[in-house]
């Protein structure tokens, strides 16, 4: 029960409620308890009625409207109970849902590289669900449950502390069934909650990558491995509802054994006239009050068992420390950037890795310039140039941005000065200007018409059935290969950045395309920092300076001529494409 813990500053926050609520189900349950004793004395009035053969009408009348006028009240406070107590469980699964969703976005490149995306669906859904009915009914049924027992005991006991006893003999044999049952219900829900999280991920997978299994033919091959994971769900589903099921039985018969009890010890009391018959039906009144506690108090453990296994596991991501953040070393004086960068020795290793993807670089680029870099696949291109906008930190060496060490830097400041165009292209399900506006608040349709034409989208756009209003389906996928390319560099140059990154952003566009959208950009990139990744020389080759990465290590560096003249992997690739071209050509 630990975790839930965690759930204090949620439960102040709406303290306002949770104690209004408790108000609430202390007046509801006042009013109920007090009904046998109301009912108990019209059985006697009746009973003395019976006896003595007179009237008395206006006495029963008089108890018949004050059971119903404190039912009236009671059902009051109740609306009132869970108007407040509900509502604040929404209030905090609301501002739950809304923290893990705030760290998770201060959270590094690394450890979305190392979580599945379906692990995480689960957890802000279903284990949150969880959560919110320790919160919601998790407290209101404790508290109402607690209010009446405490309650129904007490004027049990001021009406025949003997009877009383005889009728709670059973309650330890209840607190310890549920004690068990529910350690079992703990490990059974967090072994269903694991397997959730794995039917999540593999949907997520088949959703986003169905033009593959498509493709591939392998519908049939995915169904079955869904239907493997579905099977297990169910299996464990079933293994909790079977635990579950134990409960509720169990319940309804320890409490039959104090009806038994209360029938057997009160009647004979009532035959030997130390009770009265109204106190003796009272009493089997209060017994079925406390009917509901008992039950009630296995299922909220349940409850209670099942939300400390989902906070636990939202807890693990939520104690994840956000490796890349501000921190007492940034200097807030720095409210923009001009560009100049420059790589100190700089090494990077990943998590788990056993060598350096990057290995002593050293690198100065000035403001304003442009620099390519070239390489095999694999050789850290994407890697060098994700530690400008601190998506990674170096594990070795420095950054350094117009001299100021990159991790002095305000994040805010650095990322909005850098327009990064990734290699892998994501677009939203929004409309083609929300995406191209995306980085920038308030974007004018002007500029978002600009920003397009450099990038060669214009044209296509005015294609399209409603413009630059037209939505895009998921991740962009009503647009081709080279369009989402268009799009993303249109929404790297809205934002006008000092530093502007394109790693082979333009693989996906023909050659002409290309060459037109490189003379636009030329134009754009005057007067800013740029760097370029790509496998085409011919997109690098105007470059101020190109500098070729192989196995983390710069080999070469120099200008398109320089390079070529010197013989090495850049002169390698320059022959290769040429006779690409060639041959293409013929």
């Amino acid at each position: 029960m630990k975790p839930l813990l965690r759930l204090l500053p949620y439960l102040n926050r709406h303290r306002r409620l949770l104690v209004t609520g408790a108000i609430a189900v202390v007046c509801s349950n006042l009013f109920t308890v007090v009904q046998p004793l109301l009912i108990g004395r019209a059985i006697d009035v009746l009973n003395a009625v019976l006896l003595k053969s007179d009237r008395a009408t206006g006495s029963l009348a008089l108890y018949a409207a004050a059971v119903v006028g404190t039912s009236v009240i009671a059902g009051i406070f109740s609306f009132l109970t869970r108007q407040t107590l509900i509502v604040a469980s929404r209030h905090i699964e609301f501002d739950l849902r809304n923290d893990f969703l705030s760290h998770m976005q201060k959270l590094s490149l690394s450890f979305f590289q190392n979580t599945p995306t379906g692990d995480l669906m689960a957890h802000a859904t279903n284990d949150i669900g969880a959560v919110r009915n320790v919160v919601g009914p998790g407290i209101m049924y404790p508290a109402d449950t607690l209010v009446t027992f405490v309650m129904v005991i007490s004027v049990m006991l001021t009406l025949d502390w003997q009877l009383t006893l005889f009728a709670l003999v059973p309650l330890p044999f209840v607190s310890y069934a549920v004690y068990r049952l529910g350690k079992i219900v703990h490990q059974k829900f967090e072994a269903r909650q694991a397997t959730y999280s794995e039917l999540t991920t593999r949907a997520q997978e088949n959703l986003s990558g169905i033009r593959v299994v498509k493709a591939y033919v392998r519908e049939q091959y995915e169904i079955g491995l869904f239907r493997a994971l579905s099977l297990d769900y169910l299996k464990k589903n079933l293994v909790l509802a079977r635990v579950q099921s134990i409960m509720w039985p169990l319940m309804f018969l320890l409490v039959g054994f104090s009806l038994i009890l209360t029938m057997y010890f009160g009647g004979m009391r009532v035959i030997s006239g130390e009770i009265t018959t109204g106190t003796w039906t009272a009493f089997f009144v209060y017994l079925g009050m406390l009917i509901w506690p008992m039950i009630a108090f296995g299922w909220v453990i349940n409850m209670l068992q099942q939300g400390s296994a989902s906070m636990g596991r939202l807890m693990k991501i939520m104690d994840t420390p956000a490796d890349i953040t501000d921190g007492p070393g940034t200097d807030r004086s720095v409210t923009t950037i001009q560009g100049g960068l420059e790589f100190r020795n700089v090494s990077f290793r990943h998590k788990g890795a056993d060598r350096d993807t990057l290995s002593d670089i050293s690198l100065t680029v000035p403001a304003g310039t442009t620099l390519a870099i070239v390489g095999y696949t694999g050789s850290g291109k994407s890697t060098l140039v994700n530690l400008l906008p601190r998506l990674m930190d170096v594990t070795g060496g420095e950054v350094l941005v117009d001299g100021h060490d990159i991790r002095t830097i305000p994040l805010e400041v650095l990322r909005t000065n850098i327009g990064y165009v990734p290699q892998e292209t994501f677009l939203f399900s929004e409309t083609i200007a929300e995406n191209i506006r995306y980085g920038v608040d308030g974007g004018s349709d002007a500029g978002v018409r600009e920003v397009a034409d450099i990038a060669q989208l214009g044209k296509d756009v005015t294609e399209f059935p409603h413009g630059y209003e037209t939505i895009l389906g998921e991740r962009g996928i009503t647009l081709s290969g080279g369009q989402k390319q268009r799009t993303s560099i249109a929404r790297a140059l809205m934002r006008q950045p000092r530093v502007l990154i394109l790693d082979d952003a333009l693989s996906a566009v023909d050659t002409y395309t290309e060459e037109e959208i490189l003379k636009r950009l030329r134009g754009v990139m005057k007067g800013r920092t740029s760097i370029i990744i790509s496998h085409r020389i011919s997109t690098v080759k105007e470059a101020d300076m190109i500098i070729v990465l192989h196995e983390g290590r710069i080999t070469e560096r120099g200008t398109h001529d320089q390079l070529v003249g010197l013989g090495g992997i850049y002169a390698e690739l320059h022959r290769k494409q040429l006779l690409e071209d060639e041959i293409e050509h013929l």
